[in-house]
């Protein structure tokens, strides 16, 4: 298991929140995922041979939200 923090921009509520906790946490391989609102980063652990860097950034953009790892 690895751990990766994202810098999401745009997040600003508890509904942006549960939006992209969500669709990581959909993805195959992803264990967690928690958002912390106040820096805007988002903590992922994730099984590296399941699902890439790529699948979790576009899934977070998928949301509506900008990312850099």
């Amino acid at each position: 298991m690895q751990t990766k923090t994202l810098d999401v921009r745009g997040m600003t509520c508890g509904h942006c929140k549960m939006s992209v906790e969500g669709a990581l946490q959909k993805l195959d391989g992803v264990t967690a995922a928690e958002v912390d609102l106040g820096s805007g980063k988002v903590d992922v652990t994730y099984d590296e041979s399941k699902v890439s860097l790529e699948n979790m950034k576009a899934a977070v953009e998928d949301q509506g939200y900008d990312v850099s790892a």
